[in-house]
Order: structure tokens, then C-alpha cells, then sequence
């Protein structure tokens, strides 16, 4: 038998590999990562930050087993899940996300797999993971031996468990490595926040895994010793973790220099597939695309680019190898925009083509820039906590919790970059001006173009929204009297129902499961919480007593701006918003709410 490899890691200090792990990470798919640098770009801003996947991937693979003994779990899961961890990255591409960013920009280039077509790495580890390794013989054959099961079944339960794919006998070794509180997300914070020198605050990763239970086959927050001190040191270590997840996008993901580098990288590459597609044809692009996934890694991306791009993105690389990045000369954001703009605006960051296209229209009005349109994602959607014999969501029993899904949830970015040696000359003033004037008479024009392509589902939720708002909407001596909805639950019920009507199926394309007694959705609350942070719903914080314990419930009212953008949202979608309005006439009695009433110019005054 081999000795275990020790592996000396700035983070976790001493990690052992044993003789399957050191042959998984021989192979040419691990090996790649070595030369994948896990923030791409940003060390241009943060020095240090040239850390890689494979470190990544080694730091999971141990937090993976950390977590597994913590919750008792068996000697051959945690060999599974370590596995698992280990291999999670294998289908990233090169330089981080840049790569993705182009596929949902360009459907085109959108490599097919089973009909369905590909945007996300994790199709492709997945693909590594189901079909590469056992492919090795010798891998197969340890898998054989050594767990006495075919290595393609055995390697197809890993690919679930590295991809957070709950489908599989036992879901919590999935949700060890890929889910709300999970061995991927506490290594990448600890190692981004020890790479580049910035303190995203303190992560008690020693309470967060004594804090993580399995319940009903699923990992959720818990007391280990049941008591209510137990349940709070609970909450709190999560919170820790939720804390460091928002800073790390407003210290990172949304640095000036870290936007321009990547906008920079982005267009290079664009203009260079284009250039291949055309010389080579559109199916060669695909195949061109897979590698970047399988094969390339950061140094084989710039030689592509060296190799196809124009004149003009060579010169953007060259300007990044020299450390000349682009400097913002205007930028909107959250703090700065109404919310029916900021709606609008997150509405289209959430559609590759129409980000595309306002990102280059905004160019081509303001001139000689490039332009850069990014909104947070990730927020947590289904981690429980155990509180007593009962479960509840993780953002529903912690005020914190729930602001800063909100917090990150808010964060949006549209940003105008130029050269450096241009900056000096441009009025900042003036740019930001015309940048906020041609946002307001583009995005209208862009939200009508992509729902020409598709259904937008939110548009929906809020449809539902302005439903009930317009049936108990009342008006007279200077105050206006609005229901709020009591229960977020009747909204994920009624949102099933209509899904059932032909005319509202697309509108409403939520998939749905009853994990927790009820339909829940893990897209519909974020699409909620996408329209409380962007200003178009209001979300009111209750207290009520069940069981002898006082909870938390949260109730939902609709903001003087989302009844002006929902009504330009009903003329657009007539048909569909006259069906959702006689459910409701329908069913008006049963809607849960109450009727709040305020002076009339109060609620209007919102609007500025």
C-alpha cells in the first residue's frame, strides 16, 4: 500500500492524502487546476491572490472530511465525499467565471449535452467525473478492487455528490460539499480572505461544523446537546459564515480594478471566438468551448486569444499583462438608481444577450469605454435549522440572516470603464449623466426584447403581487388603504396552481418540492428577494408565538414604485394578467393579509 501524501496548506496546516486521492490528483484533470488560478484576475488588485483550483480543491476535499466526522458519518462516506471535494472543480474553466459570463452572452456557442445546452461548469464535471476517470484503467480497477463496484456507477454517485445533486440515496453527502453551509464555500472564504490579505470577518468554522446535524437524511443547523444556548451558537456561526460571503463580493467580486480586469478579459475573448467561429464554423467553436472547460488552462485561454483575436483585444491583454486596466469613469449602483431602474437593470444582468446588448449600446453612446453590468448571486436558499422537534428556514429564525440575503441580494453594478490614458480628459460628471439617461431610455426597449425570447418569471411574481394589490387597493380622504400578505407560503401555493393553466405554465416556470410540508422553491425566494431588494416589494418583520418559543414571519406589501412598474408589467402581458386577476377575484376571501392604511402623499412620496 503507498504511504499517504502530507500536504503542508497555509489554511487548514496539515492535510493527508491517501493512496486513491493521490491517484486522483495525478490524473490530467486535477493536475490542470494547478494552472487555473481560483480568482482569476484579481490578483491585479490583491497581490497575493494567486492561489488556484487545485489548492481549492485539496482545502474542500479536507473540509469535506472535516464535516463528515463531525456528523459520525461512516468510514466510506467520508472516503465519497473527500472524493467528491477533490474533484468538485474539475470542469471549471479557465480564468474563474470570465468563460461562463461568454456562454450566457452567446447562445450560440452554447455546447449541447443530452439536448440540453450547457452555461454552467458544473455539466461538465459532472461529464469528467461520470465518464473521464473511469475511463482510467487503473483508477478502474483500484475502484474494483477496493470498493467492489462498477467504477462507472461508483464515479456516477460521486459526480451527484461533487455537484450538490440531492437525487441520491443518502442527500447529505451532497449538501456537504454543494449547498447553503457547505466544505466549498468555508474553504474558498478562508483561502480568498488569507490570499489577499483582506478579513471578510471571522468564520468559527469549529462551531459552524459542530453545528451541522443530519435530520430526516438532510444536513441542517442543530444543538448538538438540544439545547436553546446550542440553537443560538448555531445561528450565530452561520451568520459568520453569510457575513463573510456578502463582504467577499463587495471587497472582490466588485472591485473597480477586478470588474475592469475581467470586462477586459471578456471582451478579448468574445471578439476572439468570433473570429474562430467565422474561420472556423460554428461547430468547431462548440468543440473549441468544451476545452476551455476539459483541457485549457489560464495560459492556453491567452494563447487562444494571442492566437484569434483583432487587433483591439490583443491590445486589451497586452494592457492587462502591463498592469494598464481600465479605470471607471462613471458608475451606478444600487445606492444611486430608482428602484424601478434598479429592477430593470437586475432583471436584464439576468439574461446574457440583453446584458450583452445594453452593455454594448452604453459603449456606443458613451464612447471610447467599456462597460460592465454585474449583479450578486448565491444567496442562501434552503438551509434549516432543528428547533426542537420542528425545522425552519435558516433567514426566517435570523434578522441577520435575512439582511444580508437581502444585502447581497442587492448588490448591483453598472460601471463605464476607459483607458488610463483617456480618464484624465473625461468629465465624470458628464459620463455619468448620459450613462443614467441612456440606461433610462434603453432598458425598457431591452426588457420588451427579451420578452419577445422568453417569459420572465419574476415579472410574474410580481404580476401575482400587483393582483392582490389592485383587488384591496382602496383610496379616500387622503389615505390610501393596501393589503400586505401575511404568509410567503400562499404565494409559493398559489404560484403552483397557476402553473397548472397552459396560457401561465411559462410564466411561472418554478419547479417546486415538498421537502418541508409545503411547495417550496429555491428560484421563487430568490426572485422574492430579488424584488424586496430592489425596492419593489417591502418586507415587514412579525413576531408570533408557537409552541412556546417566538418566531419570525415575514410579511409583504407592494412599494408605491413596484404598483408603477407592475402596471407598465400588466400592459405588456394583458392576457396573463387578466387570468391571474380572476383567480384572485376568485379566491379573495381566502388570500391572508391585512389591510394597511397610510396618508396618500406618505406612500406616493416613496417614489422619490
Amino acid at each position: 500500500m503507498q504511504k499517504p501524501m502530507l500536504i503542508h496548506d497555509p489554511v487548514h496546516k496539515t492535510i493527508l492524502l491517501d493512496e486513491f486521492e493521490q491517484m486522483l490528483v495525478n490524473t490530467k484533470h486535477v493536475q490542470r487546476l494547478r494552472n487555473i488560478q481560483q480568482l482569476g484576475l484579481v490578483d491585479i488588485v490583491y497581490p497575493g491572490a494567486n492561489h488556484t483550483r487545485f489548492e481549492h480543491s485539496i482545502g474542500t476535499m479536507h473540509m469535506a472530511s472535516v464535516i463528515g466526522n463531525s456528523l459520525n458519518l461512516r468510514p466510506d462516506d467520508i472516503r465519497k465525499v473527500r472524493v467528491a471535494g477533490l474533484l468538485h472543480d474539475v470542469g471549471h474553466s479557465a480564468f474563474s467565471h470570465v468563460v461562463e459570463g461568454v456562454l450566457k452572452r452567446n447562445p450560440s456557442l452554447q455546447p449541447n449535452s443530452n439536448g440540453s445546452r450547457i452555461t454552467k461548469h458544473e455539466a461538465f464535471t459532472r461529464d469528467i467525473i461520470s465518464y473521464g476517470l473511469p475511463e482510467d484503467n487503473f483508477i478502474a480497477r483500484y475502484v474494483e478492487t477496493n470498493f467492489g463496484t462498477d467504477p462507472y456507477e461508483f464515479f456516477g454517485e460521486i459526480a451527484k455528490i461533487a455537484t450538490g445533486d440531492t437525487s441520491i440515496k443518502k442527500p447529505y453527502l451532497a449538501q456537504i460539499i454543494a449547498d447553503d453551509v457547505d466544505a466549498d464555500r468555508i474553504d474558498f472564504l478562508l483561502r480568498d480572505s488569507y490570499h489577499t490579505g483582506v478579513s471578510f470577518g471571522m468564520i468559527d468554522v469549529d462551531q459552524i461544523v459542530r453545528s451541522l446535524v443530519i435530520r430526516n437524511g438532510n444536513i441542517v443547523l442543530g444543538s448538538p446537546d438540544g439545547s436553546g444556548y446550542g440553537e443560538d451558537m448555531a445561528l450565530t456561526a452561520a451568520e459568520s459564515l453569510l457575513i463573510s460571503r456578502a463582504h467577499h463580493y463587495t471587497a472582490i467580486i466588485h472591485n473597480p480594478k477586478t470588474q475592469a480586469s475581467r470586462v477586459m478579459l471578456l471582451h478579448a475573448l468574445e471578439d476572439a471566438l468570433g473570429s474562430y467561429e467565422k474561420k472556423a464554423g460554428m461547430e468547431k467553436a462548440k468543440e473549441e468551448v468544451v476545452l476551455f472547460f476539459k483541457t485549457y488552462n489560464d495560459s492556453d485561454l491567452l494563447e487562444f486569444i494571442r492566437s484569434h483575436a483583432s487587433g483591439k483585444s490583443l491590445q486589451l491583454i497586452a494592457e492587462l499583462r502591463e498592469g494598464s486596466i481600465y479605470a471607471p469613469v462613471a458608475r451606478l449602483s444600487q445606492k444611486t438608481i430608482p428602484p424601478s431602474v434598479r429592477m430593470a437593470l437586475a432583471t436584464i444582468a439576468r439574461h446574457g444577450m440583453a446584458t450583452k446588448k445594453l452593455e454594448s449600446l452604453l459603449a456606443r453612446e458613451l464612447g471610447d469605454v467599456l462597460v460592465d453590468l454585474s449583479v450578486a448571486s448565491g444567496v442562501p436558499k434552503s438551509m434549516r435549522i432543528s428547533l426542537g422537534e420542528e425545522d425552519a428556514f435558516f433567514y426566517d429564525e435570523s434578522a441577520l440572516a435575512n439582511g444580508l440575503v437581502r444585502a447581497i441580494s442587492r448588490q448591483l453594478s453598472l460601471t463605464a470603464f476607459a483607458h488610463p490614458s483617456v480618464v484624465t480628459n473625461m468629465d465624470n460628471s458628464t459620463v455619468s449623466l448620459k450613462l443614467r439617461e441612456a440606461v433610462d431610455t434603453l432598458s425598457p426597449k431591452l426588457l420588451h426584447f427579451i420578452r419577445t425570447e422568453q417569459y420572465l418569471p419574476i415579472e410574474g411574481v410580481l404580476l401575482l403581487f400587483y393582483g392582490v394589490h389592485s383587488l384591496f387597493e382602496n383610496e379616500e380622504d387622503g389615505f390610501v388603504s393596501i393589503p400586505r400578505l401575511r404568509h410567503i407560503t400562499w404565494l409559493y401555493r398559489t404560484i403552483r396552481i397557476l402553473r397548472d393553466s397552459a396560457r401561465l405554465r411559462n410564466l411561472f416556470d418554478y419547479s417546486f418540492h415538498e421537502k418541508y410540508g409545503f411547495p417550496y422553491s429555491d428560484r421563487l425566494f430568490e426572485d422574492i428577494q430579488i424584488l424586496v431588494a430592489m425596492g419593489i416589494v417591502d418586507e415587514d418583520l412579525r413576531y408570533y408565538e408557537k409552541g412556546g418559543r417566538f418566531r419570525q414571519s415575514y410579511e409583504y406589501v407592494l412599494t408605491w414604485d413596484g404598483v408603477e412598474y407592475a402596471r407598465m408589467l400588466a400592459d405588456a402581458y394583458q392576457p396573463e394578467f387578466g387570468e391571474i386577476r380572476e383567480y384572485l377575484a376568485m379566491n379573495k376571501h381566502s388570500i391572508p393579509r391585512d389591510i394597511v392604511t397610510i396618508p396618500a402623499n406618505r406612500y406616493a412620496s416613496k417614489k422619490r
